[in-house]
This record gives C-alpha cells, sequence and structure tokens, in this order.
C-alpha cells in the first residue's frame, strides 16, 4: 500500500487496515560485551543465542529496548534484527550515524520485536513508523522521553495505530526518567 503525501485524515483512515494486527512480543535477552562497544549477545525465550521467525525477515516491525520494563529506545526497520543491532552496534559516526547510544550505557537489557501478524498480512514502514511515534508519545505523557531516544518519525495517526500502540505499551511501565532504568 501506497500513501501520498499530502493526504487527508479521512484518506488515509480508509487506507490503514482495521484488521491490522501486530504480534508479540517475540522477546530476547541482550548482553553487552563491556570491552568492546561493537558486540552484543543475543539469546532467545528458549535460551538459543539467535534471532527466529519474522524477526528474521525483511518485513516491517517494531522493537523496543528496554529495561526493567521500561523503555528505553524504541525503533523501526524492515531489515532483519540480526542486521540491525549489528548495524547500531559497529557504526563510527561516518556518515553522521553513530549507532545506539545504549549499547554503551547498560550491561544487558531486553528487546522484544513486535511483527505483523500472518492473518492481517505486511504492515507498511509507514505504518510502523506511526505505531513507532505513538508509542513514544505514550510514553512521553508519563514525563520524558524513552531515555536513549534519538530519532522519530512523525505521521499523521490513525485510531488503529493508537490502538496498536496502547496495546503494546501494555506490556511495559513508563519510565519518568534515566535514573529509572540505570540500576540492575
Amino acid at each position: 500500500m501506497t500513501y501520498k503525501a499530502k493526504m487527508n485524515s479521512d484518506q488515509r483512515e480508509a487506507q490503514v487496515s482495521v484488521a491490522m494486527k501486530l504480534t508479540g512480543p517475540d522477546r530476547y535477552d541482550l548482553i553487552f560485551d563491556t570491552e568492546k562497544n561493537n558486540r552484543c549477545i543475543v539469546r532467545c525465550s528458549q535460551g538459543k543465542p539467535h534471532f527466529s521467525g519474522l524477526s528474521t525477515q525483511n518485513v516491517a516491525k517494531i522493537y523496543i529496548v528496554s529495561r526493567k520494563k521500561r523503555p528505553i529506545y524504541v525503533g523501526v526497520t524492515v531489515q532483519p534484527m540480526g542486521e540491525r543491532l549489528r548495524g547500531g552496534f559497529t557504526a563510527t559516526g561516518q556518515n553522521g550515524y553513530h549507532g545506539y547510544a545504549w549499547r554503551r550505557m547498560f550491561k544487558d537489557a531486553v528487546l522484544d520485536v513486535f511483527c505483523p501478524s500472518t492473518d492481517t498480512g505486511s504492515i507498511t514502514s509507514m505504518d510502523a513508523e506511526t505505531i513507532e511515534a505513538e508509542i513514544v508519545f505514550l510514553i512521553r505523557q508519563s514525563g520524558q522521553w524513552p531515555a536513549c531516544q534519538t530519532e522519530i518519525h512523525f505521521h499523521e495517526s490513525t485510531e488503529v495505530h493508537r490502538r496498536i500502540s496502547r496495546e503494546i505499551m501494555g506490556h511495559y511501565q513508563a519510565a519518568p526518567n534515566l535514573l529509572d532504568t540505570l540500576t540492575a
């Protein structure tokens, strides 16, 4: 589905599937190499050291990095999660991208991945970015932006985007400040 840049809200609402659903979270434990900022060990819920399912596919997905059930970063990617994390961990600042700030701040975190439901099919990157922005907005309403959020994409949202964002945030507590996420 392609959106035109100058759509009004009624037109956008009509194009967003009311049946749009995301599955998840697919939960992964992340352990960061404290001596090298470019290494991350991934463990899935079965203890295996890799991503699985739609997390490995080229589909739009939303991912949330959290500590103590408090989101510190909300992201969107179409890449497989392994590739996306590798890019965020090995970035050197060349071409302006410095990678994930949280890789240097913590020794570990939880990564949750929300993928499109196979029942309703894929979602567009724009829909994923819209849900990402709505999640970050819900966190901001509790006091502060996610502690390590460095980028956000704003698009006009519909009730479907806002509903999915509220459902996703039901898995977390909003962190009113960075100190709430720093301690183990």
